[in-house]
C-alpha cells in the first residue's frame, strides 16, 4: 500500500487564500450590484451612522473569505489521498465558475457610486478578504 502524500501547508495556504480572496471580492461584487455596497461607509450624505447595507456587506464578505479559505484549505488537504469524489469535484468546479462569472457580470454594469468610493471599498474588501482566508485557512490547517 503506497504511503499517503499531502501537499506542504504553504501550499495549501497559499492557494486557500487565493480562493477565498476571490470569493470575497466575487461577493463584493455582486453585493454591491444588489445595493449590500461597502461604499456606504464614505458616504456623507446620509444621516445614518452606519447604513445596514454596508454592515450586511461587511458581514457577508468576511463570512465568505473565512469559509472559503477554511473548505479550500480542507479540500486540499484530502484532495491528494483522493478522498474526495470526482463527483464532487466537478460540482466544486462548476459553483466556483458560476460564481465568477456572475461577479463578473456585475463588476461591468454601470456604478452608481463615485469612483474614490468605489475603490475604497474594493480594497478594503480586498484587505478583508484577504484577513479572513487566511484565518479560516490557519484554523483548517491546525485542525489537521
Amino acid at each position: 500500500m503506497p504511503e499517503t502524500t499531502y501537499f506542504p501547508r504553504y501550499l495549501i495556504l497559499g492557494g486557500a487564500m487565493i480562493s477565498g480572496v476571490l470569493l470575497a471580492l466575487a461577493v463584493h461584487m455582486l453585493g454591491a450590484r444588489y445595493g449590500l455596497d461597502l461604499g456606504g461607509l464614505w458616504r456623507s450624505d446620509s444621516h445614518e451612522f452606519m447604513p445596514a447595507g454596508a454592515a450586511i456587506a461587511w458581514w457577508l464578505i468576511a463570512t465568505v473569505g473565512f469559509s472559503g479559505g477554511y473548505f479550500t484549505a480542507n479540500l486540499m488537504h484530502s484532495a491528494v489521498a483522493g478522498q474526495i469524489p470526482q463527483r464532487m469535484r466537478n460540482f466544486l468546479i462548476v459553483v466556483g465558475v458560476l460564481m465568477l462569472a456572475g461577479a463578473g457580470q456585475a463588476a461591468s454594469a454601470p456604478s452608481t457610486v463615485s469612483t474614490i468610493s468605489a475603490v475604497l471599498a474594493g480594497l478594503a474588501a480586498l484587505c478583508l478578504g484577504a484577513v479572513m482566508a487566511f484565518c479560516g485557512a490557519y484554523f483548517a490547517l491546525r485542525k489537521s
